[in-house]
């Protein structure tokens, strides 16, 4: 499991779609008669990371988690950026399939997956960003999908904020409240 150096509801929200992705895996596990732990399950791992378009995001996720880069490594897609394996492994993800949930607006889904990598691979992007995504993380397991408007003015906000407090704050009216203090 990923932790989340910063706390509150992204931390929690964070424990429960890895929560989710482990479920998952464990679930394709025995729709194919793979035994955890097996030479068997590492082979199904590759062959999901052989064409990540045929597979839903979370079992795509699992099985980069379960492989190792040969290059520096790490999981493979988690590696340092610039390791050119993890860096084509970490965009093939994006190649997996996303069904929205019932009842969530469309794109939800992809929104909760891109944060979702954004959170577990944290070295991988900047401080803006993950500040962005990684609060995003609880609205998006709710269901709820920012509107294009609401999700400029979070962005002008968290633009506004040191990287120190992008870093620390937990909750996007922490960052209104923040920013609201400045003028950029």
């Amino acid at each position: 499991m990923t932790a989340l150096p910063r706390g509150g509801g992204p931390a929690g929200a964070l424990v429960a779609v890895e929560a989710s992705i482990e479920d998952r895996w464990r679930r394709f596990l025995q729709e194919y008669g793979v035994t955890a732990g097996t030479e068997a399950e590492n082979d199904l791992a590759e062959l999901v990371v052989a064409d990540t378009s045929a597979f839903e995001w979370r079992v795509v996720d699992a099985a980069l988690d379960r492989l190792t880069c040969s290059d520096c490594g790490h999981a493979l897609g988690a590696g340092p950026t610039g390791c050119g394996k993890c860096d084509q492994a970490n965009g093939f993800r994006f190649a997996a399939i996303e069904t929205d949930r019932p009842a969530t607006p469309p794109g939800t889904e992809h929104g909760l997956r891109v944060a979702t990598a954004v959170a577990r691979t944290r070295h991988r992007y900047g401080v803006r960003a993950r500040c962005g995504f990684e609060l995003g993380l609880p609205l998006l397991l709710q269901g709820q999908l920012t509107g294009t408007a609401q999700a400029q003015a979070y962005r002008a906000a968290i633009n506004k904020l040191t990287e120190e407090e992008c870093e620390r704050v937990t909750s996007f009216d922490e960052v209104t409240r923040l920013s609201s203090r400045r003028v950029r």
